[in-house]
């Protein structure tokens, strides 16, 4: 599996219709209309999200690995 930045990440999400709530501090809220759940995605510079982060927030987004 691909490991992605914070940033890589959140532009990811923002492609599947994910919108960015607020920003708190360095951590990016995002919520969907219809997903009870909200994402905070660590934006620490270049660094990578770790892989079962990565893995969590993507089954809980619904992407799949092929949209990385």
């Amino acid at each position: 599996m691909k490991v992605l930045t914070g940033k890589a990440f959140c532009r990811l999400l923002e492609k599947h219709n994910w919108q960015l709530k607020r920003i708190k501090g360095s951590h990016h809220i995002y919520a969907k209309e219809g997903v009870p759940v909200r994402i905070s995605v660590p934006v620490h510079g270049n660094k990578t999200l770790k892989r079962g982060l990565q893995r969590h927030f993507m089954k809980i987004s619904g992407i799949e690995e092929g949209d990385l």
